[in-house]
């Protein structure tokens, strides 16, 4: 069932209640998700985007029973990755001349993908428009690397609709649509998460494409992205958030991450903690053994920190495998401006330490000279360690 956005835009895609993992098993979905298309009716029709392929029968099923599919005049693909245009083979099967708008890297993807070159593609570029009636235009914005680089925004004129893509979306099915009727601790939660986990290797590109488009003089009043809540009560705040989030986010938070054998790197973490409270009571402390946490709400922590300590016994002369997937998560994530210590236990070599100091400093942190190595058990004296890197990380 289409539910109307605003005027005669309407949204017609998929809120997605039972999917638990995106990017494969990459990213973590704990409220569900939606996959966003939108249907707009004025004299000319036009489809933006559709919905993944599982749901490609019941989306072009659905589509049917709202609009006669030969009167779709375009088809507008922001993005060729399979979430937003898994259902286009399905639908091509229906009106196969149909235009395909979308960038020229995007024409790459979705040939690379399907291949249907045969598709009746027309390429466009940032400033393009198409003329839909009525006195309004499809205005396009190209959004490399947000996140892949077939990327773009559309925008309709009149409306004031900024088609936004992945910018700006969350994995949260939200029935009622749009964000004022959302529950805020969620949305801006599942924003954030988002954010940390997909878009924050891109913040540099993130914080120049918003100047772009505020050079453009586009007012907006609704944000639609292509998951989660529709931004129509104030889409301004999320635009602000973005901003802040893309220049090297940080809070008053130390995240403490760790993974342990036999307890003992346990028990420097938590000791840490406490020592971490003592040298700077404001600061908000966590801890999280990463064998027992989803990684992406770890990362979202680490988002949000001003600085993190990480732990692991040595191992075989490394650190526990545990640690070293995370540890390459969080280098891929290129945070900034952030510092980092490390602590560990050992029985024998202890190289474990140095392991964890090269990886974070590979990371770009920056990573404080005490450190917690302690061999075997820890006794209250060996704990004691903590202090100076508390400091450190509070300093």
């Amino acid at each position: 069932m289409k539910k109307q956005v605003k005027n005669n835009v309407y949204w017609v895609g998929k809120i997605d209640w039972e999917l638990e993992e995106f990017h494969g098993s990459d990213y973590s979905v704990t409220v569900g998700s939606s996959q966003n298309s939108y249907l707009i009716q004025e004299e000319k029709t036009v489809l933006i985007d559709t919905v993944w392929s599982p749901h490609k029968d019941e989306f072009v099923e659905h589509l049917k029973e709202e609009v006669d599919l030969n009167s779709i005049d375009y088809i507008i693909m922001n993005h060729g990755e399979v979430d937003h245009s898994g259902s286009l083979p399905r639908l091509m099967e229906e009106i196969p001349d149909v235009p395909i708008y979308c960038t020229k890297n995007a024409l790459d993807s979705l040939v690379g993908q399907y291949h249907h070159p045969e598709w009746n593609f027309k390429v466009v570029k940032t400033g393009d428009s198409l003329d839909i009636g009525n006195g309004k235009k499809l205005v396009f914005v190209e959004m490399r690397m947000l996140h892949w680089p077939d990327s773009m925004a559309t925008y309709l004129t009149s409306d004031n609709i900024l088609f936004s893509n992945d910018a700006f979306g969350q994995h949260y099915a939200v029935e009622e649509l749009f964000d004022d009727l959302a529950e805020q601790g969620l949305l801006w939660e599942q924003a954030m998460k988002y954010y940390a986990n997909i878009l924050n290797p891109f913040s540099k590109l993130v914080a120049k494409k918003l100047e772009e488009i505020l050079a453009l003089n586009l007012p907006i009043d609704i944000i639609a992205p292509s998951h989660g809540a529709i931004w129509r009560d104030r889409p301004g705040d999320i635009v602000e958030a973005y901003a802040k989030w893309a220049n090297a986010y940080q809070e008053d938070r130390i995240t403490i991450f760790y993974d342990s054998m036999w307890e003992a790197t346990t028990a420097m973490a938590h000791e840490l903690a406490r020592e971490i409270s003592k040298a700077s009571p404001s600061t908000k402390v966590k801890v999280f053994n990463v064998a027992q946490t989803d990684r992406n709400d770890l990362m979202t922590e680490v988002f949000r920190s001003k600085a993190v300590a990480v732990g692991s016994p040595t191992v075989g002369r490394d650190i526990l495998t545990s640690m070293a997937g995370i540890l390459h998560f969080v280098k891929e994530l290129h945070f900034e401006n952030k510092k980092a210590a490390v602590f560990g236990s050992y029985g024998w070599s202890g190289e474990g330490n140095k392991i964890l100091r090269e990886k974070m400093t590979e990371a770009g942190f920056q990573v404080v000279e005490p450190e917690m190595k302690i061999k075997w058990k820890p006794t209250a004296e060996d704990l004691k360690q903590a202090v100076e890197v508390a400091k450190a990380l509070t300093e």
